[in-house]
């Protein structure tokens, strides 16, 4: 039995569906009624995520066409669970075929295998990134509730590999904008561009980091304890597929300076110098940008042969081969952004639910 498909308290979403099955999709629990639904945004979003698109990305062709069945009524949400799916069409189990019995190195396939007793070539299906169409879907209506509140986030690649972006407090969204990686540089995306291109001709891939800024986050969202807001922004980039770690503002930085440094000075305003704090402090947002940033490990599918074992223990060789990204940018920028806003509007949620509390 698999459980945990769930995200969220008052605004919640259930993803379901595999990699290779007939379809993926979600529900949307908690969603208000009288939204416009913007599927322009929508599609936006769902084709920033899908592959074929990029010259390092996967070449599956999937139309992932949204199909709504429920929670809208004449372009508007009515207040309904919002039910969708999205047809797996460009399905190709050749190369899993091949390697029916060979354990991925990295990868979903010895756990799924372990915990669930399920065939090891397709049984780690909810493993791959092909479920998260349905989070970006999901995300989607989370930023049109976030947006009436003018709460707006964006995402950039600040290194791939060792190539880096320079520290900008504020990123040009415009530079962000105009490049398929979402670099904040020029001279820099122009670099990444030139490295992914060695790395595709080594048949290998590499990590990245994406960066994340909120800005306009009204003070007093989060709980103090176990649900602060910070650890469940964590929680939610920690289930993106391939992300092995995530830092708010000053982040690992922190552990070598001193308190006298890194203390975060309030002006008059109430605003601080440096935002150290990434805009959450006790787990609470207070009003400055929310600023964090998430690490991926390579993409385990690699175009070469891997020295594994079999089901039985035996050396064998897992077979090169199917379709794969070489890094997991610019697909992940979307889903970073969905799963804060999924994460944001729970929270905006029941803080409204407690705010005449707050002081």
């Amino acid at each position: 039995m698999m459980s945990g498909n769930q995200l969220g308290v008052l605004f919640s979403l259930t993803t379901f569906g595999e990699a290779h099955g007939n379809a993926v999709g979600g529900i949307i629990d908690g969603c208000p009624a009288n939204l416009n639904v913007d599927y322009e945004l929508i599609e936006k979003k769902i084709k920033a995520r899908q592959t074929a698109n990029f010259t390092f990305n996967s070449q599956r062709k999937e139309p992932d066409k949204v199909e709504f069945l429920s929670g809208i009524n004449k372009d508007k949400t009515n207040g309904f669970p919002i039910a969708f799916i999205i047809k797996n069409k460009d399905v190709n189990l050749s190369h899993y075929i091949e390697n029916q019995d060979v354990l991925k190195p990295s990868h979903a396939h010895y756990t799924y295998w372990k915990k669930y007793g399920t065939d090891n070539a397709l049984g780690s299906g909810r493993a791959s990134a092909r479920e998260t169409i349905a989070r970006v879907v999901g995300g989607c209506f989370a930023m049109m509730l976030l947006r009436q509140l003018g709460i707006e986030i964006y995402c950039f690649t600040s290194q791939i590999g060792n190539i880096k972006t320079r520290k900008i407090k504020k990123p040009n969204r415009n530079i962000i904008q105009s490049n398929p990686l979402y670099c904040p540089c020029t001279t820099t995306y122009e670099k990444m561009m030139d490295y992914l291109q060695q790395i595709q001709s080594e048949k290998d891939t590499i990590g990245a980091k994406v960066s994340c800024i909120v800005e306009n986050v009204p003070i007093g969202m989060g709980e103090p304890v176990f649900d602060k807001l910070n650890a469940d922004l964590a929680k939610a980039m920690l289930s993106i597929p391939a992300a092995k770690g995530i830092e708010f503002g000053s982040g690992f930085r922190a552990v070598s300076m001193k308190g006298t440094k890194h203390n975060d000075i309030y002006n008059t305003n109430f605003q601080t110098k440096n935002n150290y704090s990434g805009g959450i402090q006790g787990g609470i947002s207070n009003g400055e940008d929310i600023c964090f940033s998430i690490a991926f490990k390579p993409i385990p599918s690699i175009m070469q042969d891997q020295q594994s074992i079999d089901t039985k223990g035996n050396n064998k060789i897992y077979k090169a081969g199917g379709r794969h990204d070489v890094c997991v940018v610019p697909r992940v920028i979307p889903i970073v952004e969905a799963m804060t806003a999924l994460v944001l509007a729970d929270h905006l949620l029941r803080f409204n639910a407690y705010k005449n509390t707050i002081v």
